[in-house]
């Protein structure tokens, strides 16, 4: 699976003046960005397909990442989770099965969130606060939905290379422009 990086569509706006000259700008399109260079899985033992509740959720969560992988098993995540080198991966997993899954796949470099997915945030979430991959424990997949597109677009900014370069006077404009 090769990186995959979204980019910004343009489109071209031209207009003609009197003068018979012709005028083209390019203004940014209003479109939703979607990570496709990153792995969503959703571990849940519950989840059924052919529901249209769950098909609902898998609509808003592939507007925010391209591809969702669903895992019934906490065996089947780690197992898919380990296929993969270079991609960046975020886990929804049930609470049940988040106390079992989390210690497993915390430690894992490429994993890069957690969220726990639960019908009663309250008095579930204690056992959560020991690991710090997890961003928050929910019970509605709107707020999980925006909680990914903060952690991909901070993703995204870390992953922007910055190189540093001393100046000194014996180095020339012309070769700090090269870098």
């Amino acid at each position: 699976m090769g990186a995959r990086k979204s980019k910004e569509d343009f489109d071209s706006v031209s207009s003609a003046a009197a003068s018979n000259t012709t005028v083209t700008t390019t203004v940014p399109s209003i479109r939703q960005r979607i990570a496709q260079n990153y792995l969503l899985v959703w571990v849940d033992a519950s989840i059924d397909e052919t529901k249209k509740n769950c098909q609902n959720t898998l609509t808003q969560l592939r507007a925010v990442i391209n591809d969702v992988t669903i895992c019934t098993q906490s065996d089947q995540c780690i197992q898919f989770l380990d296929k993969f080198k270079d991609e960046k991966a975020f886990v929804i997993t049930s609470g049940s099965l988040g106390e079992h899954l989390v210690p497993e796949i915390h430690d894992m470099p490429k994993l890069d969130a957690i969220y726990i997915f639960y019908n009663n945030t309250s008095s579930d979430q204690l056992w959560t606060r020991d690991w710090n991959k997890i961003k928050g424990v929910h019970n509605n997949i709107k707020d999980i939905c925006e909680a990914l597109k903060t952690s991909v677009k901070q993703v995204n900014q870390d992953s922007i290379p910055i190189s540093f370069v001393t100046t000194n006077e014996t180095v020339s404009s012309e070769n700090l422009n090269q870098l």
